[in-house]
Parts: structure tokens; sequence; C-alpha cells
């Protein structure tokens, strides 16, 4: 038999060169732009990655952390190091400026939640992604993303949070928070907030539309001419305009007055009936009126009152109406009737019709006929209403339709 090479018989460290050469492009790859040609670093950059494949979790980290400050680097390997485990990709994700949107899609779709997470706090999250974690409905990501000021949220990324809200805890705090709401969306929120939501979706969101009525206040004129005869343009008045209650209803109705009517509703109990003809008497439609005394809360009372011109003792007859109690058991003011009549005091005429036309325009909407078109004609036209239109959408957050 022969004898064995002396050689292979000489313990030897295999993987050495491999470990040095590794570190050697990390090196080459971070340096400054101003000593690597663009074509340079890219070739670098892909034999980088291939190198990668093989690397230690030890080694990836290395070249996580020192690419993380880099604007220059290879983005095909950050994008690599970014959808490996959590503690590699942590330094790119939270700190990396080199990432377009397209990258952070890319991550998104092949990560974990935790990694999500990671991308909802960075520094600036553009909105392109910010609307893809929205929809994703991760509810952890969805907080830290709403959290953070960096993150820039789009009208429709607001609208499906706005619609997770009705059943996720915890997301109400944080929309109402958000520069990007919008009235519409604040108002459709209002509905299932809690009473200090509320107030602030009520003192914040509500506009007084003085300007508004200046500007289209001849027109009032021109329409009365026409007979009010074209029904967008009524409608359109009808949200504009200052007065509140219906006065050609007073006319049809068996009560003198909105006072009566809410009157007789606290002598005999409130029944269908009366509030259907409240709601004419106030000017809004029967879902509108039935929607605010059928909430549990007080605040609708208040805007509903303080926008029609009621005084004080009809806060107390709609409270007996609904048999709600107007006091506590040791005798004091009932919390929410107390909390119901500093609603009202804080509230303006001008910004109480604002949020009750808004309500009774979107929640309307709902109900209308064209609302129940048929979806593939629908999105057949580009300029379909049921589509772009506030109101609608608005109806859709709050019946969830």
């Amino acid at each position: 038999m022969s004898e064995a090479n002396p050689v292979e018989e000489t313990p030897n460290e295999t993987g050495h060169a491999r470990k040095i050469l590794l570190r050697r492009l990390i090196d080459y790859i971070a340096l400054p732009g101003s000593q690597v040609a663009p074509q340079d670093r890219s070739m670098g950059g892909d034999i980088l990655l291939d190198m990668l494949f093989h690397a230690t979790e030890e080694e990836r980290f290395l070249c996580s952390s020192r690419l993380s400050v880099m604007s220059e680097a290879p983005r095909r390997v950050l994008r690599y190091l970014a959808q490996c485990n959590l503690e590699i990709a942590q330094p790119l994700l939270e700190v990396s400026e080199a990432f377009d949107s397209s990258d952070l899609l890319e991550i998104v779709d092949h990560v974990s939640v935790e990694h999500r997470i990671m991308i909802a706090k960075r520094k600036r999250v553009p909105v392109a992604v910010s609307d893809q974690l929205a929809r994703r409905g991760e509810i952890s990501v969805v907080k830290a993303l709403l959290g953070n000021k960096g993150a820039d949220l789009s009208e429709t990324a607001v609208d499906v949070l706005v619609g997770r809200s009705r059943s996720e805890e915890g997301l109400v705090e944080l929309l109402i928070t958000r520069l990007e709401l919008k009235p519409a969306q604040a108002m459709a929120m209002f509905w299932w907030s809690d009473r200090e939501t509320r107030r602030i979706i009520l003192q914040r969101h509500a506009a007084d539309r003085s300007e508004m009525v200046g500007m289209c206040g001849d027109v009032f004129a021109i329409a009365a001419k026409e007979g009010w005869a074209d029904p967008v343009a009524r409608k359109t008045l009808q949200l504009i305009e200052r007065r509140q209650r219906n006065r050609a209803a007073i006319e049809r109705s068996p009560f003198d007055s909105l006072e009566h009517a809410i009157e007789a509703a606290a002598q005999s109990g409130m029944t269908p009936e009366l509030v259907q003809e409240i709601g004419y008497l106030a000017g809004i439609k029967p879902v509108t009126s039935a929607k605010i005394l059928s909430d549990t809360g007080a605040d609708g009372i208040a805007v509903l009152c303080k926008a029609t011109g009621l005084k004080k003792p009809s806060l107390r007859n709609f409270w007996l109406a609904l048999k709600r109690p107007l006091e506590a058991e040791d005798g004091s003011v009932d919390r929410i009737f107390a909390h119901l009549e500093e609603t009202y005091d804080l509230l303006s005429v001008a910004k109480a019709q604002t949020t009750l036309r808004y309500w009774n325009w979107s929640l309307s909407s709902a109900f209308s006929p064209s609302s129940s078109k048929d979806s593939n004609l629908a999105s057949e036209q580009a300029n379909d209403e049921s589509t772009f239109s506030t109101a609608r959408r608005t109806a859709s957050l709050v019946f969830g339709k």
C-alpha cells in the first residue's frame, strides 16, 4: 500500500481566502463615490451578492451594517440583505436611505411581520409603501405606520384604515392625530369613536363655510327664480345655505314647530313616526335622524339641537323622549346628559350645521336609488359617481358597504 501524501495529512484551515475576499469586497463596495466608478461598484455588487449566498449570518450582518449608511450601495445587494433574518435586515430597514419605493414594495411582500413593522417605522415611508402596508391589514404594522409622522398616507389608505378602525381597537386614537385625515373621513369615524375623540372631530373637522356662503349667495336667488327645478343645484345649495330647518315641512306637519314635536315625544315617548317627523322638520332625511337618535352617545343630539337653533329645554325633552336618565342615583346630573349639555355649549351654530349636513349628505346617499347601480356598469365609467363621490365613500365607511 502506498504511503499517504503528507500534505493531505496536514490539518489545514479551509475557507480563509473566502472570508478575506468577502471582507475586501465589502470594503470595496463601501468606498465613497469619488473612489469607485458606478459601473465598477455595480460589478463588485454582483460578485459580492454571489458570495453572500454562501456567507455566514455574522458575515451578512457585517455587510448589512457597513452598507446601511451608503446611499450608493448596490440595491440588489441591499434588497437581498433586507430579506434575510431580522437581525441582519434591521440596520438596513431602519437606516438605509438607498431604497426607493419599488425596493421597499418588493421587500414588503417577502418578509415577516416584524420586518414590515421596521419598514413602517422608517424615517420616511413613501406613500405607495404606506398604501401597501395599510392594505395588508396587519394591526401591529398599521399602528406603527400611523404612529410614524414620517409616513405619507394617501387618501385611499386613510379610507382603508378608517374602515378598519370600526372593529380594530386603538386605530381611532391614532387616526385622529393624522394631518391626512379629511373631514369626510373624520365624520364617518365619529359614529364609533369614544367621547373625547368625538369632541375633537366636532371641533377640528367642522367648517363654518361663511366664505362659501358669501361667494354663492347670489345663486340662491337664481335657483329660487327657477323654482328649484335643478336637483343637483338644489342639493348643493342645501349643503351651503345658513338656514337649517325645513319651512315647507312645518307647513305640512301636525306640529307647530320642531320644539313642539320634541315636546310631544318627551310626553309620549319617541316613536318611528316622530323620529321621521323630527327629521323632516330639522331639514334632514329619516336615515340621518334615525342614526342620530339611535346612537348611544349624546353628541349627535347636541349637534342636531345646536344646528337647528333649539334651546336647552329641547335638550332635556330629547333626553326624556329617549327615556334616558337626567339624574344619577346620587341625585347629581347624569354624566352622559352633562356631557350632552357641555358639547352643545362648545359648538358654534355654523359648525354644528356643517356637521349635520355632512352627515345628512353622506348617510342618505347610501340609500339613494343610484347607489345600487350594477357594479359592472359602474366599473366601465371612468368618472362614475359611486366611485368618486365623497358622500358615497363616507356612507360606505359608516355602513361598511
